[in-house]
């Protein structure tokens, strides 16, 4: 039988959704699946255990789709970046070139790599607080550099990390082929790459030294949890929809945790009793909050998830969450 981490089983069933929702075709579905797999009959083996059918599996015969060079990945969540019916965006958008801002591409090395990252920052040499942020399986979009904007216009210095920067960055890439290099390179990889971030802020001199929090969106809210369990240099954390951590490493979490759930998202927040459980039986400062009426991806507003509403309520809790906390 076909065995998947929990990151590659997270990101099959997220996309098996799009595909029965009519969201997403049999052939990008199926394309993702064989790049994050890494062979058509293991992607057979992987669809299966999520149900499809016979009739929607790959033959093992079939040969692996070849990826496309340079292809955009414009959008973000785990949905297809998809537009709001009526063109709505949302009002918390920050566009690039905002006065009072400085936005930058920088670098820093992790891992023995040349590391890329969004950087957005208050103008001026006051230091402040500051946030990282994990984008999600769509790798560094201009999505994520908007809501890096959104939190500079706040207050904070945000760096919003390019996880696949060792691939070429997310912009190289095949569109269909990022949440598989993503998951290829393994969750351990990704949490190093934001401990090198972490020191890269905390050694800038429009930082607070150690006044840094950590954000990230549907698969970066995985990667949030797991970073909350092995950073205790983090002040606070704030994850959106992302598979909880592993439960016996709760007790070890350092910052102040903040869960953002959505009220239709079974596949997620159900498994928040037992991380609630988990989380009460430890001294960890936390709340994990379900908004109601909204599903998977409600922050993000490239996509007809998004909920106005429920978006704007959960960034206010998150920027509440982080004052009190960082």
């Amino acid at each position: 039988m076909t065995q998947l981490g929990k990151f590659e089983k997270y990101l099959i069933e997220e996309f098996f959704d799009d595909y029965r929702a009519g969201a997403m075709s049999q052939h990008t579905f199926t394309r993702r699946v064989a790049f994050i797999t890494g062979s058509m009959a293991a992607a057979a083996g992987a669809m299966t255990l999520v149900g499809c059918t016979p009739q929607e599996l790959p033959r093992s015969t079939d040969p692996m789709p070849t990826p496309a060079p340079s292809a955009s990945s414009a959008g973000g969540g785990t949905a297809p970046a998809r537009a709001v019916p009526g063109g709505a965006k949302s009002p918390l958008s920050v566009p690039e070139g905002t006065a009072g801002l400085v936005t930058e591409t920088v670098r820093f090395p992790s891992g023995g790599a040349d590391f890329s990252a969004y950087l957005a920052r208050p103008e001026g040499d006051e230091a402040g607080p500051a946030v990282l942020i994990c984008h999600e399986n769509r790798g560094l979009t201009p999505h994520i550099q908007d809501v890096a904007r959104r939190f500079a216009k706040a207050g904070y210095a945000a760096l919003a990390l390019d996880l696949l920067s060792r691939e070429g960055g997310t912009q190289s890439l095949d569109r269909d082929a990022v949440p598989g290099a993503l998951t290829q390179a393994g969750a351990a990889r990704h949490v190093a790459d934001f401990a090198a971030a972490f020191d890269y802020l905390n050694s800038q001199s429009f930082v607070v030294s150690g006044r840094i929090a950590l954000t990230g969106y549907c698969f970066g809210g995985g990667i949030t949890w797991q970073a909350a369990t092995e950073l205790p240099g983090l002040k606070a954390t704030s994850a959106f929809y992302g598979p909880a951590p592993d439960l016996d490493k709760v007790p070890t979490i350092k910052p102040a945790v903040l869960g953002v759930y959505a009220e239709l998202d079974a596949r997620i927040t159900g498994a928040l009793p037992a991380l609630r459980d988990a989380l009460a039986d430890t001294d960890v400062r936390h709340e994990l909050k379900v908004y109601p009426g909204v599903d998977h991806a409600f922050h993000n507003d490239t996509s007809d998830r998004y909920n106005e509403a429920q978006a704007t309520a959960a960034w206010n809790d998150t920027l509440a969450w982080f004052g009190k906390y960082v």
